[in-house]
C-alpha cells in the first residue's frame, strides 16, 4: 500500500530537487509524491518535475498563495493513502526512510504518528548541531518507545523534540482533529497534543533515517528574530495550560505553563539579536 509524500513547495529550487530526488530514490518505492506549489513565481520546478516522467509524481499548483498553515491543510486534503508525510521541500530522506517508518506503522497500526530519528544539516548539506537541536536531542526519548495521553503531551510541552517533516501520520487520525487555524509556528505541536488529547499515540524509534535542513531563512528562524514566534507560542501555551487543567492533566498543565524550552529559545534569540546589533554598530563605526 503506497505512502503519500506531500511536499508543500515555495523555496530554493536546488534544494527542492535534492528533496524530490531523495524521495524517488527510496529503497521502498511504493509511494506517491504530491508537490503542492504555493504560487512560486518560477515555472522551473514544475517543468523539472514533468521531465522526470515518473508516474508516482503529481504536481498541484494553488490558485492563490495559502501560506504555511493553509498549504499544510491543502496537503492533508489531497492525501489518499492511509499514511502520509508532509515533507519540507528542502529536507532529505535517507534511502531507508520509507521502509523504516512503514515497518513501524505495521507494528503499530493504531498509532497516530510515527517519529523516526533525525539528523540536522545546513544550507550546504553539512551536518550541524545548533543549540536548539542539541536540546531536542536531550528531550527526545533515549530509546524506542510509545507515548500517549498526558505523558505524550507533557513530554512535548517541555520541548517539542520532534521534526515535523520527518513524521509519518495516520490519515484518519489527523483528519479527525486537523490543523488549528491561525497558527504558523506551533501548528505541528498543536496537532500532536490534539492527537494526544484524542487518545492518539506516538511511536518513536531513534534510528536516523531523515535529514532536516536548518537555515536562517526558515519561517521559525525569521519570526524568532522579531518576536512573532514567541508571541504565538506564549498564547498557545497559556491556552494549553488551561485546557490540560480542565482535562485533569496536572503534569501536562504544569509543563505547558513553564514551557521551559520555548523560554530558553526566546532568550537565545534576544541575546543573538542584541549581539548582532552591537556587531553591526561596531562595523559601522569602524567604517567611518
Amino acid at each position: 500500500m503506497p505512502i503519500d509524500v506531500m511536499m508543500p513547495f515555495y523555496g530554493d529550487v536546488a534544494q527542492f530537487r535534492e528533496a524530490v530526488t531523495s524521495v524517488l530514490d527510496q529503497g521502498d518505492p511504493d509511494l506517491r509524491l504530491v508537490v503542492v506549489d504555493d504560487c512560486y513565481p518560477d515555472p522551473t520546478p514544475r517543468e523539472w518535475l514533468a521531465s522526470l516522467n515518473d508516474a508516482r509524481v503529481r504536481y498541484v499548483r494553488n490558485h492563490t498563495n495559502l501560506g504555511v498553515n493553509g498549504n499544510f491543510r491543502r496537503c492533508v486534503d489531497l492525501v489518499t493513502a492511509d499514511w502520509f508525510v508532509v515533507m519540507g521541500c528542502d529536507d532529505v530522506m535517507h534511502a531507508d526512510y520509507l521502509a523504516t517508518v512503514r515497518t513501524l506503522a505495521g507494528h503499530h497500526p493504531d498509532a497516530s504518528v510515527i517519529a523516526p530519528g533525525v539528523d540536522v544539516i545546513d544550507e550546504n548539506g553539512r551536518a550541524v548541531r545548533p543549540l536548539g537541536d542539541r536540546m531536542k536531542n536531550v528531550l527526545a526519548p533515549s530509546r524506542a518507545t510509545v507515548l500517549s495521553g498526558e505523558r505524550l503531551a507533557t513530554s512535548l510541552y517541555h520541548g517539542n523534540w520532534t521534526y515535523f517533516p520527518s513524521l509519518l501520520w495516520r490519515t484518519a487520525a489527523v483528519r479527525e482533529v486537523g490543523f488549528r487555524p491561525g497558527l504558523e509556528i506551533v501548528l505541528d505541536l498543536a496537532l500532536l497534543v490534539d492527537l494526544a488529547a484524542a487518545d492518539g499515540s506516538l511511536v518513536y524509534d531513534p534510528e536516523v533515517v531523515f535529514s532536516y535542513r536548518r537555515h536562517s531563512a526558515s519561517v521559525s528562524s525569521v519570526q524568532a528574530v522579531d518576536g512573532r514566534r514567541f508571541d504565538e507560542e506564549n498564547r498557545f501555551f497559556a491556552e494549553e495550560a488551561q485546557r490540560c487543567a480542565e482535562r485533569g492533566w496536572p503534569k501536562a498543565a504544569r509543563a505547558a505553563r513553564l514551557h521551559v524550552t520555548s523560554r530558553m529559545n526566546h532568550l537565545q534569540a534576544r541575546v543573538g539579536a542584541q549581539v548582532g546589533k552591537v556587531s553591526t554598530g561596531l562595523t559601522r563605526r569602524q567604517g567611518h
